[in-house]
Order: structure tokens, then C-alpha cells, then sequence
């Protein structure tokens, strides 16, 4: 087994035709802990009872009593409980509101500026799960972004983000076990129409969701996924990223396309896919390769997964494609990393960093 980091923490994960059933099921388990963050027996448990048949497993799993009575607080307030922020409030109080400056607001209050942000979120970790939510909500809070694109959202997550935040239209790539999800502003974002796009090999119920959307009067293609984890996966994960690649292509030539996700790639990986076509931009590298948003998955800054070896990787990436030119022009123009401070229970609110990405709107 292994992490997403690609440190290998266990034996070899990646599965051979003709292998025997007992290693066949011992693969299993490894990759349910992997996409459960829970411990090996609990694994089998899980998959025995479901006859070895891993989405049936995980469905069960995420839906079972323990957890719903673990996570319901997350869409439920008490009197005695703070309660969570409200993403309908314009306003936030969190001390790091002095980051976005008045000229920003400007900005997209004129419709000159679009703002994304994309995170995993991971809400597989059930560790501090409400108060690391009310940690996410708080950035979004404060940064109002036009489109928000999330990657591990658990239902108890989902419904807690449509009680607070109903200024958003949410798509979702599915609505059980795991899965990614689109936030559009309301007042800014018209939502037109989605897709979901299977992977017909994933073995972790990944997929591409496809949002299209318009802002002022620009046509938006809006993509997200959360390619296939770990290092044993890396053939599957290279295949997703080329059906990727090729859906940003195939997309109407008057929409800019925004791919924004946990893709869980290695810089080789890329390579090994012969890198991106030249009308595909990796926003990151466009703007100059900013050493201050480099890595996105830092297990020697953020401590979330306990993890002692120091590995620093960019798994969450934003591909961009442009519009012909007599359809208008966003252009990408800044990258900032989110959720660097720690909250009160002494943990980040996901092991990812999210990514702020500013672009401006040629109107």
C-alpha cells in the first residue's frame, strides 16, 4: 500500500491478471484503506460482507449508521455548538480577510475578474471533520470565488454546503460514497447544462464532471475529477488524464475551458503522456512557475496525515483552454495556495492545500 504521496507503506499495490484470490482480495483491502482512511480489518470487514465487490463496499461503508452518526453534526448547529459559517454572508470576520483587497472586490463586482478556487477537501478524514468544514467554509466565505470545484465531498459535507451555502449552485459528479462537486455563483455564473463523463477502469469510483456555464456573456466549459490514486495506479491515472486532455479538446470552441482538480500526478506521468497540446495551458506553469504555490500535497508543512517522511508533489492542478478569439478572452492572471493556517483542534483543514486561481475578463 501507499499514500498519495507515493510513499509505499506496504507491499506492491499495483494488481496482475491471473493472481491468485487471496492476493487478489489482499489488493482489495489495500485499496479500500487507501480510499477509506480506515485501518485493514475494518477493510475487510467491509469488503467480505459485500462480496468482495469494492463499490459495494465503500457504498456501505460511507452509508453506514457509525458514520452518519458521526457526521450529521456537520448540517446540524446546537446551543451549545458554534455555529458553522455562513457562505450567504457577504461579509466574514476571520482574521485573514486583510488577504483580498478592496480593489479585488472591485474588480469582480464589475465583472472584470473571474476567481476559482479548486480543493480536496477530504472528507474521507473523519478526524476533526465539522470544525475542518467550518475551516473550508470560512475561506470560501471570505473569498467569494465565482466557481468552486471540490474534490472528496462525503453527502453529510454536501448537504451541510446547500444549507450554507444557497448563493451557490452545487453539481455533483455523483451523490453516495465519495465524489467530486461544482459550485457556481449565482449571481455571477449561469448554469447551463453538465456531464459526467465515466472512467471505464477506475477501481476508486473516480469520473470527469462536466459543468457548462456562462459569465458575462463569456460561455464557460468547467471540468473537475479526482484522477486515480497512488503510485500503483499510475497507468490507470495516465489514462484518465488523457481522456481528460481530450474532452478539454473536444469542448465548443467559443467556451474557455477550466479544468480544475486533484489530479495526482507526477511531473514524469505528465511527460510519459506526452505533455499537453499546445493550445492547453497549465496555469501554473503560464504564470511563471510561482515558487510559493508549487506544491500542493506538503507532508513536511501540513502535518493532517501524520506522515513523518517529507514529501512535497503537485497533485491538484488547473489546465486552461481559451476560447476562439471572436468569442472573448479570460486569461489567467494569478495563483495563490489556501488553508495554510491551522484551525483551534490543531490541524489543517485538508492534508491538499486548495489552490485561488484569479483570472481577468476582457470584456
Amino acid at each position: 500500500m501507499e499514500t498519495d504521496s507515493g510513499l509505499e507503506v506496504g507491499g506492491e499495490a499495483e494488481r496482475e491478471e491471473g493472481e491468485p484470490e487471496v492476493k487478489r482480495r489482499r489488493l482489495l483491502c489495500v485499496e479500500f484503506t487507501s480510499v477509506a482512511s480506515c485501518d485493514a480489518a475494518v477493510a475487510q470487514c467491509f469488503l467480505a460482507e459485500n462480496d468482495w465487490e469494492m463499490e459495494r463496499a465503500l457504498n456501505s461503508y460511507f452509508e453506514s449508521p457509525v458514520e452518519e452518526s458521526t457526521l450529521k453534526s456537520l448540517s446540524e448547529t446546537s446551543p451549545e455548538r458554534e455555529p458553522c459559517v455562513d457562505l450567504t454572508k457577504e461579509e466574514t470576520t476571520d482574521s485573514s480577510s486583510s488577504k483580498t483587497s478592496s480593489f479585488e472586490n472591485m474588480q469582480q463586482e464589475d465583472g472584470s475578474m473571474l476567481s476559482v478556487i479548486t480543493w480536496n477537501i477530504d472528507g474521507l478524514d473523519l478526524k476533526n471533520l465539522q470544525e475542518r468544514a467550518r475551516g473550508v467554509c470560512s475561506y470560501l466565505a471570505l473569498y467569494s470565488p465565482d466557481v468552486l470545484f471540490l474534490q472528496e465531498v462525503i453527502p453529510p459535507y454536501y448537504s451541510y454546503l446547500k444549507k450554507r451555502a444557497s448563493n451557490y449552485e452545487i453539481i455533483t459528479g455523483r451523490e453516495e460514497g465519495y465524489f467530486t462537486a461544482i459550485m457556481l455563483k449565482k449571481s455571477r455564473v449561469k448554469f447551463k447544462s453538465k456531464e459526467i463523463i465515466p472512467f471505464p477502469n477506475t477501481e476508486m469510483m473516480r469520473n470527469l464532471l462536466c459543468v457548462y456555464a456562462s459569465v458575462s456573456g463569456n460561455e464557460l466549459c468547467l471540468m473537475t475529477s479526482h484522477l486515480e490514486s497512488t503510485r500503483g495506479h499510475a497507468k490507470e491515472r495516465m489514462n484518465q488524464f488523457k481522456m481528460v486532455l481530450k474532452n478539454i479538446q473536444e469542448a465548443p470552441e467559443s467556451a474557455t475551458v477550466i479544468f480544475a482538480g486533484d489530479t495526482n500526478l507526477r511531473d514524469q506521468e505528465v511527460t510519459r503522456c506526452g505533455g499537453l497540446p499546445s493550445n492547453i495551458l497549465d496555469v501554473w506553469e503560464f504564470l511563471g512557475k510561482p515558487k510559493h504555490c508549487q506544491y500542493t500535497w506538503d507532508t513536511q508543512m501540513n502535518s493532517n496525515l501524520g506522515i513523518a517522511a517529507k514529501c512535497k508533489l503537485r497533485f491538484d492542478r488547473i489546465f486552461f483552454r481559451a476560447a476562439a478569439a471572436e468569442s472573448g478572452h479570460i486569461i489567467p492572471r494569478s495563483l495563490d495556495l489556501l488553508g495554510l493556517e491551522k484551525l483551534d483542534c490543531g490541524r489543517f483543514p485538508s492534508d491538499h492545500w486548495g489552490l485561488l486561481c484569479n483570472l481577468d475578463v476582457i470584456l
